[in-house]
């Protein structure tokens, strides 16, 4: 055990002491903050171009329901026939021409024609447009006046409770899939990103025949297990310096903005209390009522456990190649369980988070770490469920560890020949 403490605080070390590794940890934060603003500038170039489009209307009923503002100016063209219209609009490289020229009482035909297809908001807006117009001129034409009808429209209010007569919010859904949808997110790219540090660092030491000297008085499953561990802890501490470097941006920011540019001006706050009081209190009950306590232990308990079930099988393939390039032919089986189990977490669980699919998955070791923690947010989950399955997640730990040192205390002495799986077959057998 003291020489797989060494080998731990040794690998420990040696990743926090790589200058990529300091480097990233301080710059991923400023790099993740970078990308938003620069997406929010691109969004706002983008927003401020005005683009031109022209309208025939031949029925003369809707052109006044095409008033332009900041993101489309609209030109009538109604007195030049259609095929003069579709050739100014292309000279003069129009975004779009609307053509509106038939109007029933149950239907009116609008074209829309344009060199690339206009986006989906531009499209229901003027479907929304022409639709509502032609609505009124119905009810108008049937003695029923438009404004009578929205003054005695009744809006349904719905409140949800529980058996036990606790208010829920209508994001009450929402927020149970945020929740669920980040855990196993964040697991899953934890997992991708320090397996293949582990994988690495063991190519790493085998092509430079480190590891010949290493074997030579360390037990391959120590070594194995010390890499593991010690990558593990390299990456939890990278983590931490993350939230911390972001609460301190979070406070700097408020600091030399100040708090108004975080706060919403001072009439958009006395009507949010008015109006919006009772859903704030709603969603804080949603929060409050979720198993935060069960989230957190079995957070850390599937965090853990699917690590070191993937970083076991991470090092294995590590151990049986000699370069990076040589490992896409066993990543399919890794990286596959990993997406799946978030396709099921997203289509299934959040559907039916007790359905048979949801079920199942949370109960197999490589997609229960992912299925499982998004299953805990719905509060819908047996005990003996979650108990069940953390007990063969862990128990397939030591199958999986067991194998991979097997193919590890020989694949990390194999120079010169590209393995297959025929030949991780043989080594299972030794």
């Amino acid at each position: 055990m003291d020489k797989l403490w060494l080998i731990i605080k040794r690998e420990y070390i040696n990743r926090v002491r790589n200058r990529t590794f300091i480097v990233m940890t301080f710059l991923s934060p400023l790099i993740f903050i970078g990308v938003i603003l620069l997406i929010g500038w691109l969004t706002s170039i983008n927003s401020d171009e005005v683009r031109q489009v022209a309208l025939r209307d031949t029925t003369g009923n809707y052109s006044q329901q095409f008033e332009s503002n900041d993101e489309y100016n609209y030109l009538s063209i109604a007195n030049a026939d259609l095929e003069n219209a579709i050739e100014i609009s292309r000279s003069k490289e129009y975004y779009a021409l609307i053509n509106i020229s038939q109007n029933t009482d149950q239907e009116v035909k609008v074209e829309i024609y344009s060199d690339d297809s206009p986006s989906v908001g531009f499209i229901n807006a003027i479907e929304e447009k022409v639709s509502q117009q032609a609505t009124q001129r119905n009810l108008i034409n049937v003695g029923i006046q438009p404004q009578t009808l929205e003054e005695n429209r009744v809006q349904a209010q719905v409140e949800l409770q529980t058996y036990s007569g606790v208010t829920n919010s209508k994001a009450s859904s929402w927020i149970k899939i945020a929740m669920g949808g980040a855990a196993g997110y964040l697991l899953m790219m934890f997992i991708i990103i320090y397996g293949n540090m582990v994988m690495r660092s063991v190519i790493e030491e085998k092509t430079n025949r480190i590891i010949e000297i290493i074997v030579s008085s360390v037990k391959p499953i120590y070594l194995m297990l010390g890499k593991i561990m010690g990558t593990s802890l390299a990456g939890i501490t990278q983590f931490a310096i993350w939230i911390v470097l972001g609460i301190a941006l979070v406070t700097v920011g408020s600091a030399i903005l100040g708090v108004e540019a975080f706060q919403t001006p001072a009439n958009a706050q006395v009507v949010a209390q008015t109006q919006n009081v009772d859903q704030m209190q709603a969603i804080i009950n949603d929060i409050m009522q979720l198993p935060l306590g069960t989230m957190i232990s079995c957070f850390l308990i599937y965090f853990i456990g699917g690590y070191f079930l993937y970083a076991a099988i991470y090092t294995a393939i590590g151990a049986a190649v000699d370069n990076e390039t040589d490992t896409q032919q066993f990543m399919l089986p890794v990286i596959l369980p990993l997406m799946l189990a978030v396709y099921v977490g997203f289509f299934s669980v959040m559907d039916n988070p007790n359905g048979t699919v949801a079920v199942v998955f949370s109960y197999i070791p490589l997609t229960s770490p992912i299925v499982m923690l998004m299953r805990i947010p719905f509060g819908e989950v047996e005990w003996w469920h979650i108990a069940l399955s953390v007990t063969i997640l862990y128990a397939s730990i030591f199958l999986v560890a067991y194998i991979a040192a097997k193919i590890y205390r020989i694949g990390i002495l194999m120079y010169g020949k590209k393995t297959n799986w025929k030949d991780l077959y043989k080594w299972l057998k030794y």
